[in-house]
This record gives structure tokens, sequence and C-alpha cells, in this order.
């Protein structure tokens, strides 16, 4: 427990107030930690997810920048390499392709091509997904092709608690980080969190629910069906036991082969395409290291490879608690 979870002193925030949250604390500790993006400045964000840091901190850390996704990353790239630690937000994860080139061939690469002597810290934050019926391009979820990237970590947070906390872990990160926040979960809930600066270690999942009968491995904002279905299972006397990925890049191996070795069963939750994605290296891992006890082949439940729909079809294309009940049936019947 943090220090300041321990004399009492905490808020009621939603998962985007957390981000908000996070960045306001380390800004206070560190001078070094500046903010920049499209709008994050005096509009705070299109999501509010900058909310009262300009105010706290003026122009010169809280940067409002041109449209040009591509300079801001280029420009995070240039102040990480100045020693500061910028966190730079694209509006939305769609909006990152042309920034590609900046992440891939630079800032990934950047502490290996130096040999270590040279740090890249800086964080890129953007929301991604669906769920909120937006145009095209807002509701990516191609968070594989990061995780991809050697040199490259990447975090996607379920709660408000974690979502400060590893938010707090990137920024501090000697290494780039790709920060994913789920919008459609952005003010679902509300959670009590230290108003203090804690950290959640990046690289760790979460054992939400305890099981025995089933397995469930899911992040972001797919962790909420994926809960919902297992409270279904459990009605009907079936333990599920529930992971939260929280980092999918490093991905913490030891906690799901452990989970698959116990229960014998699994299912993979997640909203981005089927191919060549977290959930296909997910069933890699089980097959290297726990196939022996496996009682029914690992099931998956996610997008479609297709493009997102737009927001008429949407709710089609994401997967419910619904499609992961009827997965799981399959599997605990197979």
């Amino acid at each position: 427990m943090s220090q300041a979870a321990a004399k009492g002193k905490t808020m009621r925030a939603t998962i985007v107030q957390a981000v908000a949250n996070a960045m306001k604390v380390e800004m206070e500790r560190d001078e070094k930690v500046l903010v920049l993006g499209e709008d994050i400045g005096k509009d705070e964000g299109v999501f509010r997810a900058t909310e009262g840091l300009f105010d706290a901190f003026g122009p010169d850390r809280v940067m409002d920048t041109p449209i040009a996704e591509s300079g801001i990353v280029g420009f995070s790239v240039g102040l990480a390499i100045g020693g500061f630690r910028p966190v730079a937000e694209i509006q939305f994860m769609g909006f990152v392709y042309v920034c590609v080139n900046q992440l891939m061939a630079h800032a990934s690469r950047y502490r290996w091509r130096t040999r270590g002597r040279h740090k890249m810290s800086m964080v890129v934050r953007m929301p991604y997904g669906g769920g909120i019926h937006a145009p095209e391009h807002h509701s990516e979820s191609y968070e594989s092709i990061f995780a991809h990237t050697p040199g490259m970590k990447v975090v996607i947070p379920s709660t408000p608690y974690d979502a400060k906390g590893l938010l707090i872990s990137a920024i501090r990160d000697d290494d780039p980080v790709l920060f994913l926040e789920p919008k459609r979960i952005y003010r679902a809930f509300r959670e009590e969190i230290p108003t203090e600066a804690y950290t959640v270690p990046i690289g760790k999942a979460k054992v939400v629910k305890e099981g025995e009968d089933i397995t469930f491995v899911a992040y972001g904002a797919m962790m909420r069906p994926t809960l919902e279905a297992a409270e279904v299972l459990k009605s009907e006397g079936i333990k599920a036991e529930v992971i939260d990925l929280r980092t999918i890049m490093p991905l913490d191996q030891d906690t799901v082969v452990e989970s698959v070795t116990k229960t014998g069963r699994c299912v993979v939750v997640h909203e981005a395409p089927r191919f060549s994605s977290i959930s296909s290296e997910i069933c890699a891992l089980i097959n290297e290291k726990a196939l022996l006890h496996l009682l029914a082949p690992v099931a998956r439940v996610t997008g479609y490879d297709t493009p997102m729909p737009l927001a008429k079809s949407e709710m089609a294309y994401l997967p419910s608690s619904q499609r992961i009940l009827k997965a799981a049936r399959d599997t605990l019947a197979f």
C-alpha cells in the first residue's frame, strides 16, 4: 500500500481523471516532465485528459502543437535525447500511422543504437479502441503492431488505479512507452485512488479474480465484458480465473502459464483483429510452456480481420459477454 493510501488521502476518479492526476503529480515532482499534443493546453484535450495542467504549469510545460502527429512524436524524441521526459498525446490511435517512422525507426532503437549510453524516456499516450460510435480512424486497436517493435513498451490499463500507477511508471521509465487508454471506459466507473504518487509495475499482470476451472485473459476495455461473463459462470458453479494483462510488451508470461497450468482451459479476449495478434502470441506461449496441461484448445474472442466498421455496426464487431460465454462453454464442454 502506498503511503498516501495508508494516510487515507484518496480521491474517487475515473480512468481519464486518473490519467490527468498522474501527469500532474509527476510534473510537480520532476520539472523535466513536459506534456505536448493537439489542443491539450487551454482546451485540455479532446477527452479532457490534461484538465488543469495548463493553468498549473503554463505553456512552457503544457504545449499545444500544430496538427502534425509526426512532429509531435519527432519533437518528443528530441526532447528525450535532451534529457527531458515528454508525455505526448495523439488524439486517437488512428492518427498514429504517420508517427510509425519516428516510433519504430528512432524512439524504439535509440538506447540500443547508443549501446545504452543514452535514454529514450518518453511516453506517447493515445485513446484506442471502439465503442463510442466515432468516425473512421477513431476506433483502431492495433496495439500488436507496436508490441512487435523491439525496444517499445506497450501498456494498457483497465481501471483508474492502474491507469495512474502505470502512467507514473511509464513516465519514469528509461525506455519509450506507448500508453493506450481504453476510451470506451474513460468515464464508465470511478475508483478510490491515492492522491499522491504511486507506481504499478510495467510487465506484471494482475489476477483480478481467482478460479480453478478456466482462465480468461484480457486487457483494456475488454475486461468489463470478460468479468461479466465470469460472473455468469460463477452463478452456474464454474470458477473462472480472470487475468488483466495490463502490459502487453513486456508480457507477463509467468502469470498466464501458471494460471493455465492450474485450470487447463483458456479463453483470450481482445478487440483487436485476430490475425497476428496478442491472442496469437498467448496461444503460442501456452503451446510452448503449458501444452501438456491443456484439457481443451485455447479459444479466442476477438475483433474481426476487417477495418473497424462505422457506428451502426460497431457493437457487432466488438467482443461481448455473450460471445465470451459461448467460447467459455465450448471450451468447458470440449
